[in-house]
C-alpha cells in the first residue's frame, strides 16, 4: 500500500540524534509513513543506530562517498513511494499530529507545498526551553506564498529568519512531474532553491501556523558559519535559478533585492574577515568597495571601521 508520507533524511555523523528523528517520524499519528535514512558516508555509528531500530518502514540507504544534502535528499527522493514528500534534518524532530494536519492543509488548499512554523527547542539550558519560530501572527498574516513574496522572504540578514528555514511538504507527483529536484551544487542554501523551482513550475503553496517541526539546539551542535564562499555559491546557485525560469515582473523585483543583499553579505563576511585577521587596510577597503554592506554592522563594529579609517588616512599622512 502507498504511504501517506515519505520522509527523506540526509544523515551524515549523527549517530547522537539520527535515531530520536526517525522515531518521531515512525510516531506520526492518523498517517502511515515510511522514512527513508540516507546516510552520507558517515565516519560515526549512524548506520549501527538506524539498523538498531526494529521497522519495516525504515530504508537506509547507505553512500560510500560523501556528496553533501542536497546529493543525499534526492537519492531519497528517487526511491520514495508516498503521496508527500517530508524533508527530516537528522538533528531535528516532528510532533506525532505534524503530517496529518499538514496533509489536511495541503488537500483542503489543493496545494503542492504546505510549510509550517518551527519550534526552536533549545536544550542548551536547564530546563530546555522552547518558542515558535516565527509565530502564529506572522504566518497568519501570510495564509499562501507565491513565488515573489517567498523570493522576498529570503534577503540575506534581512530579519532574524528568513522563509526558506521551514522545512516543506511537497505533492510527490508534483516534483516528480517536473523533475524539480535539489540542486547539488550547494551545501549551503539548498532547500531554498527547491521550494523556489517548485514555485516557478506553478505549484501551490500554503502556509499552516501551528509549528509541528522540532528544530533543535543542542550542546556541541556544529552549526554552519556563514563564509563568503558560501554565499558565492549561492549567487551561482541563484543564477543556474533563473537560467531556468523566466520570472514575472514582480518575482524579478524580488530577486534584485535578494541579489544585491547576497552581494551585500558577501561584503559584510569579507569586512569581519578582516577585522578579525587585524588587517585594517583591507577591512577599510572592503567597506569602501560597497558601502550599503556597512548597514549590516552593528554599531561597536561600525565604529571601530572609523577609527580604522582615521588610523589609515593618519599612517598615509605620515607616509
Amino acid at each position: 500500500m502507498q504511504p501517506d508520507v515519505s520522509f527523506v533524511i540526509a544523515a551524515y555523523n549523527a549517530e547522537q540524534t539520527i535515531a530520536r528523528a526517525v522515531e518521531s517520524a515512525l510516531a506520526q499519528e492518523k498517517v502511515s509513513v515510511e522514512i527513508i535514512v540516507v546516510d552520507d558516508a558517515s565516519a560515526d555509528a549512524t548506520i549501527e543506530r538506524v539498523r538498531a531500530i526494529a521497522d519495516h518502514r525504515i530504508v537506509l540507504v547507505e553512500k560510500r562517498v560523501n556528496g553533501g544534502p542536497g546529493a543525499a535528499r534526492n537519492a531519497g527522493f528517487a526511491l520514495a513511494r508516498g503521496r508527500y514528500l517530508a524533508v527530516l534534518d537528522a538533528d531535528d524532530t516532528v510532533a506525532p499530529g505534524r503530517s496529518a494536519r499538514l496533509l489536511a492543509r495541503a488537500e483542503d488548499a489543493g496545494a503542492q507545498i504546505v510549510l509550517d512554523d518551527l519550534l526552536v527547542i533549545d536544550e542548551r539550558g536547564a530546563p530546555p526551553s522552547s518558542r515558535p519560530m516565527f509565530g502564529r501572527e506572522r504566518l497568519e498574516a501570510q495564509p499562501t506564498v507565491t513565488l515573489s513574496s517567498f523570493i522576498a522572504g529570503n534577503l540575506m540578514f534581512d530579519a532574524e529568519f528568513s522563509l526558506g528555514y521551514l522545512k516543506p511538504v511537497f505533492a510527490r507527483e508534483f516534483m516528480r512531474a517536473h523533475a524539480i529536484v535539489y540542486d547539488e551544487g550547494l551545501r549551503i542554501g539548498e532547500d531554498y532553491l527547491l521550494v523556489a523551482d517548485a514555485l516557478a513550475h506553478g505549484a501551490r503553496c500554503v502556509i499552516e501556523p501551528e509549528p509541528g517541526y522540532g528544530y533543535h539546539l543542542v550542546d556541541g551542535s556544529v552549526s554552519r558559519v556563514l563564509k563568503p564562499q558560501h554565499v558565492a555559491a549561492i549567487l551561482e546557485g541563484d543564477e543556474r535559478f533563473l537560467s531556468r525560469h523566466a520570472l514575472d515582473d514582480e518575482a524579478k523585483a524580488a530577486q534584485a533585492r535578494r541579489t544585491r543583499s547576497l552581494r551585500e553579505a558577501a561584503t559584510f563576511l569579507d569586512i569581519v574577515a578582516h577585522l578579525k585577521a587585524r588587517s585594517a587596510h583591507r577591512a577599510v577597503q572592503a567597506a569602501f568597495s560597497d558601502p550599503a554592506a556597512i548597514r549590516l554592522l552593528k554599531m561597536p563594529i561600525m565604529a571601530r571601521l572609523r577609527r580604522l579609517a582615521g588610523r589609515r588616512s593618519a599612517m598615509a599622512a605620515d607616509g
